[in-house]
């Protein structure tokens, strides 16, 4: 495959992945959704079908990597990373392309969630003292978690094993049943295997950290979401945003480790 199919097939994929992943998100966390508080059964379903979805899209241009993650798993097995830096920009932009399509989606829920006192605080019972507006600014704000990932309890060492384990199951599954013919990618019954390994990751695992299994999943919506235009949107949790980049990476070379010492 070329460079440019790479670039293209990645760009769509991860588009769709974020687009139908983060939609359901946002259906159940925004205020005047239909799916509000549908809970986390549909959002572990809502991202195992949208990696679904994403990778029979992808599957013949790219390989559907979607996932730099996977990306470094299959560049370790292989010993080729001629075309990582490609399948990362394509993954980086669609992961970008996806989050603005969600909000457009959600517009108007992002509106009406946004300039509901109950839900971001009025003028009367919002602290305005130096430290408070500090905080409120850098931490997590109200939609945040339609964007991106974060940690129910915050402690770095567990966030970020959390994060290894998680992509390590997830990659383990991919290298060893679902890559196509060529090996550089998921095949018809791999994307459908895989998608059934990340709602198992979700309801699993994803208690902690939300799992992000995949750095451009949180990377690029959280990018997003520092620069749209939202009212009373809060702060893009930087403090917090590389852990579900090196964790997914560091567990995906792992689990390419383990493939070439165990299953090659």
């Amino acid at each position: 495959m070329s460079s440019s199919d790479i670039f293209i097939g990645e760009t769509i994929g991860t588009a769709i992945l974020i687009l139908l992943g983060g939609g359901v998100c946002a259906a159940v966390t925004l205020k005047a959704s239909k799916a509000r508080n549908a809970g986390w059964v549909a959002i572990a379903l809502g991202w195992g079908f949208a990696v679904m979805t994403a990778a029979y899209i992808s599957t013949p241009l790219s390989g559907a990597h979607l996932n730099p993650a996977v990306t470094v798993g299959i560049a370790i097995k292989d010993s080729d990373w001629s075309n990582v830096p490609t399948y990362f920009a394509g993954q980086l932009l669609g992961a970008m392309i996806g989050a603005v399509l969600v909000w457009v989606t959600y517009y108007g829920q992002f509106q009406a969630h946004l300039t509901d006192r109950e839900i971001v605080g009025g003028p009367d019972a919002r602290d305005t003292t130096a430290k408070s507006v500090e905080a409120q600014e850098k931490g997590a704000g109200p939609v945040l978690g339609v964007f991106s990932t974060g940690p129910e309890i915050r402690n770095a060492v567990q966030n970020l094993a959390t994060e290894i384990i998680g992509t390590f199951v997830l990659l383990l599954a991919i290298l060893t049943q679902g890559l196509n013919d060529e090996g550089n990618g998921l095949g018809t019954l791999g994307a459908l295997i895989t998608a059934f390994v990340v709602v198992s990751i979700g309801l699993s695992l994803g208690g902690p950290t939300g799992y992000a299994i995949n750095p451009v999943r949180d990377l690029g919506p959280r990018i997003v979401h520092a620069l749209l235009p939202l009212p009373n949107k809060g702060g893009s949790d930087w403090s917090y945003a590389w852990v579900p980049v090196v964790g997914p990476l560091i567990g995906g070379a792992i689990a390419g480790g383990v493939y070439n010492v165990a299953f090659a």
